[in-house]
């Protein structure tokens, strides 16, 4: 039973290879009108605004978040520095010097907003 198989797979491959496997022109031009030229590739314009070029300069959106952080955690301790901070500074440059930045008019220095 194999070997009439084998036999009938033998004689269609040969049918096969016999057949001219070069499509007609026809197929061809039809398929050539049906194709779509390629595009050349899009080049985008480089940023004109000075923010936009400022911004990628410094990295991106996620290095400038991280230097405004850095920024503001260095003005908060600027202002209100914590006690560990003033006895490094008195000891390392001698004498603390406190500048109040309101009036001693002014109703926060006295105060009144604060205790209840």
């Amino acid at each position: 039973m194999t070997d009439h198989n084998d036999d009938m797979l033998e004689d269609i491959f040969a049918q096969a290879r016999a057949v001219a496997s070069t499509p007609s022109d026809d197929l061809m031009a039809r398929v050539l009108a049906g194709a779509v030229p390629p595009t050349p590739p899009v080049i985008s314009a480089p940023p004109t605004s000075v923010g936009k070029r400022l911004l990628d300069m410094l990295g991106g959106w996620p290095a400038v978040s991280g230097l405004v952080t850095a920024t503001f955690a260095g003005v908060w301790i600027g202002v209100a520095p914590p006690a560990s901070i003033q006895d490094y500074t008195a000891a390392y440059f001698g004498d603390e010097v406190s500048v109040s930045i309101f009036n001693d008019d002014a109703v926060f220095a006295t105060g009144d907003l604060t205790d209840g």
